[in-house]
């Protein structure tokens, strides 16, 4: 499944100095005259536009085809000063369809929600060519009658008590209240795009047959266990653009790595896990197969890799057998230090540790997440603490003064402000009830919480070191058990037998051993000639098969508890011993000039 592609819907309003003439020439990239307030609407750098399209419903009249009449003739039905011109809608398009569905696509999305309704649809499809293909779609607010006549947005309709009859207010008016006349300003309509969007854009993929899909549903609605991030807003966007860190960017920063640790974990166990099912199968057979009394363990099994790691070294030079043996042997006892301290010596006890480590990991997820939204809650109080403190003066002078029109000329220049201010005020009737707020109690509780985290990530990084010695170890023991390329074909719809696979391992292995033995003496001659070792009658070297330099059972003895321990063998001396047994007497004229020099 992908990420969620961008999907966003938002009103061009007036109160905003929005202007729909503006949105329409921004994204199609024509110069547009606005006679709302005189201007032309151009913006030069649109360079990336590939194609543009108005869709009109049967009743609408032909001339709004033109994209200047259409939006002038929009803004000229709305008188208010806070009237809502049009609805935009941006979209992410799919970039595995080729380019010339692009159109297609966005056209049979917009006949079969809006345009079918009665809107309007104005849309064009920008690509710059570097995988982030979107559409723009400007919606028009108003229904039309059949003569294409715009409608009114609402309707006055008066409430009526238990009898049908009319309620007098003590005003003397009658009680009523305002019904929209089309249901589209409905906040399920959101929903119901959004998921038609997603079906629309998934037939297409379907069509060109690609396996992937768009989903733009919540993580927690999908049932994906990760935490999503916080939306940072531009001005937070820039700043991280420019290096400078925020608390906003930092959480982000720690919630994107918690999910990849716990992604990870995720991943390792549950390999682990099947791995795990399937060496218990491996060893029930083994058992079977071979008449086993008792289960191999764990430090067995890695003796057996040793080996054979050993087996495999029989062509080469006396050094790289010494260091490639010792390098092993590093490596294995590390491992088995691990398993001898978290006693860890037989498959169900690796499965135990496993279960732990699994139940430890989702633990400490669980008691990062209400810190993480906590700090959201404090990062939000905030920006609203600071927005309060800094307007302040501004809307006392605005409450001070008592003319109507010093007051609105007053509230136009200082808007910013005010909406701040009054945003604050919201929000702490919502979240803090009449409580007293401290900035620095906030302060230090978010570096708190930020601690808390951090410990709580390093927790987290310790079990993922844990999981990989365990990947290690899995892929140590594949090699000296029964892989998943030797098991046979089993019915449709069962598993394939695990004894199966044990007897067509050994009658590989007695077929390999076979051929080795029947291979013709030439043959083993030009091999040995290829490798540049002496043959013949003028080489004197020793014609039995040369012994590994020490075996598992120099190296390792079993205790009283099974385990695997280290015999105390110096250095030196297997060094010694190797260069002893793999001593060739070669004649003085068979000598290379750089032995001689």
């Amino acid at each position: 499944m992908p990420p969620c592609p961008h999907f966003d819907v938002k009103i061009i309003q007036r109160s905003k100095r929005q202007s729909a003439v503006a949105s329409a020439a921004y994204q199609s990239g024509e110069r547009l005259f606005s006679e709302y307030d005189q201007k032309q609407k151009y913006y030069s750098h649109k360079s990336e536009i590939v194609h543009t399209e108005i869709m009109l419903p049967p009743h609408a009249p032909p001339e709004y085809a033109d994209r200047n009449t259409l939006w002038n003739a929009a803004e000229a039905i709305e008188k208010q000063w806070n009237s809502q011109l049009a609805r935009r809608f941006v979209l992410a398009i799919p970039r595995e369809l080729p380019r010339s569905q692009y159109a297609d696509l966005i056209r049979d999305y917009c006949r079969e929600f809006f345009v079918s309704k009665g809107m309007i649809a104005d849309f064009a499809i920008h690509d710059k060519g570097d995988g982030n293909p979107h559409a723009h779609i400007l919606l028009t607010m108003r229904a039309m009658d059949e003569t294409g006549k715009w409608l009114s947005k609402s309707r006055k309709v008066y409430d009526l008590d238990e009898n049908g009859e009319r309620i007098r207010l003590a005003s003397g008016r009658w009680k009523s209240h305002k019904e929209d006349t089309v249901d589209w300003n409905d906040q399920k309509y959101a929903e119901i795009w959004r998921q038609g969007w997603a079906d629309t854009a998934n037939r297409y993929l379907e069509a060109i047959g690609s396996p992937e899909r768009l989903d733009l549903r919540s993580y927690a609605r999908q049932g994906i266990d990760k935490i999503p991030t916080v939306h940072m807003g531009p001005a937070v966007s820039q700043l991280e653009k420019k290096g400078i860190q925020t608390n906003i960017g930092n959480l982000n920063r720690d919630i994107k790595a918690a999910n990849s640790l716990m992604q990870s974990i995720r991943q390792m166990v549950r390999s682990l896990k099947g791995w795990l099912s399937g060496l218990k199968e491996k060893k029930a057979a083994l058992l079977e197969a071979l008449e086993q009394a008792k289960e191999p363990t764990i430090p067995e099994l890695l003796s057996r890799y040793l080996d054979k790691r050993s087996e495999e070294r029989t062509g080469w030079t006396s050094k790289g057998k010494l260091k490639g043996t010792v390098g092993d042997f590093n490596k294995v006892m590390e491992a088995l230090d691990f398993l001898r301290q978290k006693e860890i010596s037989t498959v169900e006890s690796l499965d135990a540790y496993l279960d732990e480590a699994s139940a430890q990991a989702v633990s400490i997820r669980e008691e990062i997440r209400p810190m993480e939204k906590r700090v959201k809650e404090i990062d939000r109080l905030l920006f609203h603490i600071g927005n309060f403190e800094a307007n302040k003066p501004v809307h006392a002078k605005y409450a001070a003064i008592r003319w109507k029109k010093p007051k609105e000329k007053y509230a136009a220049d200082h808007k910013e402000e005010l909406d701040a201010y009054n945003a604050a005020l919201r929000y702490f009737k919502v979240h803090l009830d009449g409580a007293k707020y401290s900035t620095k109690k906030l302060a230090g509780e978010q570096a708190q919480l930020s601690e808390n985290i951090a410990s709580k990530t390093e927790a987290l990084t310790a079990v993922q070191e844990d999981v990989k010695i365990l990947r290690d170890v899995r892929h140590w023991l594949n090699q000296v058990l029964p892989s998943e390329q030797y098991r046979q074909t089993a019915e449709p719809g069962k598993k394939p037998s695990i004894q199966q696979a044990v007897k067509g391992r050994e009658q590989r292995i007695r077929e390999e051993q076979a051929e080795k033995h029947q291979q013709p003496r030439r043959q083993r001659r030009q091999k040995h000639r290829r490798r540049g070792e002496p043959h013949g009658a003028s080489a004197q070297v020793s014609t039995a098969r040369p012994q590994p330099l020490f075996t598992p059972a120099d190296i390792f003895s079993n205790d009283a508890h099974g385990m695997i321990q280290p015999r105390r063998i110096a250095q030196q001396q297997v060094k010694r011993a190797a260069r002893q047994q793999c001593k060739v007497k070669i004649r003085p004229h068979q000598r290379s000039p750089r032995m001689i020099a």
